[in-house]
C-alpha cells in the first residue's frame, strides 16, 4: 500500500448501560495524521447491530472508495455489541483490523457474556474467531486481529499511523471526536 494510505478509525463514545444507543464515530485519516473526514452512526448498547451499522456507515459514505483499512478500537462497541469482522471485511471488500491497548482476559469476557446474554456462545465465537496477535510499538504492545492484508502490512500501517504514544492516530481521533460529540469536550485516555 502507498505511504499516504487512508485509514478509517472507528470508536464508540462514552455511554451508560441504561441508554439504548451509543454514538460511533469514524475518523478518516490520511496516514500518518491528516484528518480528511468524519462519519457517524449509532449502535444499540449491548445489542447485535454493530456489524450492519458499520457496513452501512462506510458503504453509504462518499469516502468509501478512499478507505484502504478499517481500524476499530476493539471487537465490540457499546458494551458487548460484538462486530463480525469476517462479515464486515467481506461486505466492504476492505481490510479490517481491531486494535486494543491491553491483552483481553478471555475468561472474564466469557464469564460476563455467560452471565448477561442468552446468545453468549455466538458472541463469544465472534470474539475468539480470529486469533489476537501482538503488535510491537515504541511503548507496550497493542493486541490486534485482522483480515484482508498480510500481518506485516497491518504492523506497518499501525506503526505508520502512530505519531505519539501507542495508539494509532485514526483511533485516537475517533475517540476524541466521539467523546466531544457526547460530552461537549474530549476527555480520557485515547
Amino acid at each position: 500500500m502507498k505511504q499516504q494510505v487512508r485509514i478509517l478509525g472507528i470508536d464508540d463514545s462514552p455511554f451508560r448501560f441504561k441508554e439504548e444507543k451509543a454514538l460511533v464515530v469514524g475518523a478518516l485519516v490520511r496516514a500518518p495524521n491528516y484528518l480528511e473526514g468524519v462519519m457517524r452512526t449509532e449502535v444499540t448498547v449491548d445489542g447485535s447491530d454493530s456489524t450492519q451499522k458499520l457496513i452501512d456507515m462506510v458503504s453509504k459514505s462518499r469516502y468509501k472508495e478512499q478507505v484502504k483499512l478499517v481500524m476499530i478500537d476493539g471487537i465490540a462497541l457499546a458494551g458487548f455489541n460484538v462486530i463480525d469482522i469476517e462479515a464486515l471485511h467481506s461486505s466492504l471488500g476492505t481490510p479490517v483490523l481491531t486494535v486494543t491497548r491491553d491483552e483481553p482476559d478471555m475468561d472474564k469476557i466469557k464469564s460476563a457474556l455467560m452471565k448477561y446474554f442468552h446468545d453468549w456462545r455466538e458472541r463469544y465465537a465472534l470474539v475468539t474467531k480470529i486469533k489476537l496477535k501482538a503488535i510491537r510499538t515504541a511503548h507496550k504492545p497493542l493486541y490486534a486481529c485482522g483480515l484482508g492484508l498480510d500481518w506485516a502490512e497491518f504492523e506497518r500501517l499501525v506503526t505508520l499511523s502512530t505519531v505519539r504514544g501507542a495508539v494509532p492516530e485514526p483511533l485516537r481521533m475517533a475517540h476524541l471526536i466521539s467523546a466531544a460529540m457526547v460530552r461537549g469536550e474530549s476527555y480520557g485516555r485515547s
